[in-house]
């Protein structure tokens, strides 16, 4: 069976940066995606697009097919008192924030000046052209509950 929309897709990978560090790897068959539902890069999912189960690819995806470029009006700085009660607030931590327009973002603690704490809402991967290398392990077609909900569900089940 061919990759192709509305097929849940199960893959192995080891992310890397040009320069060859690791940045994220999955190596035991649990990373699985409901492919043309924008649930992975654009990038990487139209180089998997028509491939098969087992099949090994390595691919350059540059940043604008992967986190996209930096959007230096994804940085503002906040009073500290936004962030409650947490005593242990440090740089590099991470909060769900609500975009003006309502959408839930991921935004780091990239400064703590005083009572001003600086956070960015690009991706940790923004600006990066990054390298994969894929195993395909499964293909299969995605169930009416996925079809519907966007994305794969775990073994037995909606789990979210």
């Amino acid at each position: 069976m061919k990759i192709s929309a509305n097929k849940v897709v199960t893959i192995n990978y080891v992310l890397k940066d040009t320069e060859g560090n690791v940045l994220d790897t999955a190596s035991d068959g649990s990373f699985a995606y409901l492919h043309g539902s924008n649930n992975i890069i654009p990038g990487l999912e139209n180089a998997l697009q028509q491939r098969q189960a087992g099949e090994t690819l390595s691919v350059l995806i540059p940043a604008e097919q992967a986190y996209g470029l930096r959007d230096e009006r994804l940085q503002q700085t906040v009073p500290r008192e936004m962030f409650g009660d947490i005593d242990a607030l440090e740089h590099g931590m991470q909060f769900h924030a609500e975009s003006p327009d309502g959408e839930m973002v991921v935004v780091t603690v990239v400064d703590i000046s005083g009572d001003e704490v600086t956070v960015d809402g690009n991706h940790p991967f923004a600006d990066l052209a990054l390298n994969f290398d894929v195993e395909i392990v499964a293909v299969r077609d995605a169930s009416a509950e996925e079809l519907s909900h966007g994305h794969v569900h775990g073994a037995g089940g909606h789990h979210h």
